[in-house]
């Protein structure tokens, strides 16, 4: 799929930092790249995301770990490839991208808004323990209920090394994506759609996103049919509005969105096979899992899904620029 997104369907207008440029007159935003960066940043960061990953994963994908046009394999770490093979690519994609737009578009009033999201570790504990407990509970039940029996019980040595299999992830998959989707775009998509049309945006394109590594180990490829994809889109689609619930209601706290993400990539990567050892597809788990949970936050919070305009957004508003 081609990454290039339509700047008039998803753009929030102008900036949302505080100050004009020296030497502009207020409510105006310099021409030229930066200007074009500030009219449309959503735009620069699908588009750089996007090409940056890509670009990096190519290698991966044409080696022996993927379509076999270049014979080499990347080298193994931690039992995987894709540390070396992938990994690379989701740091220069979602994060360095939001990193990019945020400093060349908002300038430090940006940066320190978009970096005061990963310190928001002062939730209350509750949070902690619902995204710890619930995630391996709910993918469980379902796991259970797709397989027809309860699971096998987790060994001492699974339960040992959960723990630090979380904080891996945290610092590989978390650090890589959420800054990007969550602390760059949600708030700028929320602010020009709301809750409901801006997660419909951003949950496909969350998904496509991955859709070369199909081609890869990283997906079962490379001679991965369509449904394979299909389905992982789906589940990224109803795994967004989960996410957006959560980003709201811990009032826009990025580690609680990194550690529901990487709670459930942590689940599956360590626990799900052992417990389960007669299923076969963790997307089938996790699309069930997530949509119920859509349903029920969508149904719950009328589509709101704990948006509140008010507290939201902190970036000051450029003079003369009006708020969405």
């Amino acid at each position: 799929m081609s990454p290039s997104v339509s700047s008039h369907s998803i753009d929030a207008p102008a900036p949302t930092t505080g100050g004009a440029p020296a030497g502009a007159a207020p409510g105006t935003t310099p021409g030229g790249l930066r200007g074009h960066l500030r009219r449309r940043p959503l735009t620069w960061f699908f588009t750089l995301a996007f090409a940056l990953s890509w670009v990096t994963w190519t290698p991966y994908i044409l080696s022996e770990n993927g379509l076999g046009v270049w014979h080499f394999s990347f080298p193994s770490a931690l039992g995987t490839t894709q540390l070396l093979g992938v990994l690379p690519g989701a740091y220069l994609g979602p994060i360095l991208s939001a990193f990019l737009v945020t400093a060349l578009a908002d300038g430090r009033d940006g940066l320190r808004v978009w970096f005061g999201r990963f310190t928001k570790w002062r939730i209350s504990r509750r949070w902690y323990a619902a995204v710890i407990l619930s995630v391996p509970v709910a993918l469980t039940v379902t796991s259970a209920a797709l397989g027809g029996r309860g699971p096998v019980l987790p060994s001492a040595a699974l339960l040992v090394a959960y723990l630090p299999g979380l904080i891996l992830q945290m610092l590989t998959t978390g650090i890589a994506e959420e800054p990007g989707w969550r602390d760059f775009a949600t708030p700028r998509l929320q602010r020009r759609y709301g809750p409901l049309v801006g997660t419909l945006i951003l949950g496909p394109l969350w998904g496509a996103w991955h859709l070369p590594l199909f081609l890869s180990d990283w997906g079962g490829g490379p001679d991965v049919g369509w449904a394979e994809p299909l389905e992982f889109m789906l589940t990224t689609f109803a795994f967004s509005f989960v996410m957006t619930w959560f980003f709201n209601h811990t009032r826009e706290s990025l580690p609680l969105v990194m550690l529901l993400h990487t709670g459930v990539n942590n689940y599956f990567s360590l626990a799900w096979s052992d417990m389960f050892p007669w299923l076969r597809s963790t997307t089938h788990v996790l699309l069930i899992a997530s949509a119920a949970a859509a349903a029920v936050l969508l149904i719950a919070t009328r589509g709101r899904l704990g948006y509140e305009p008010e507290r939201a957004g902190l970036e000051p508003a450029e003079p003369g620029t009006p708020r969405v």
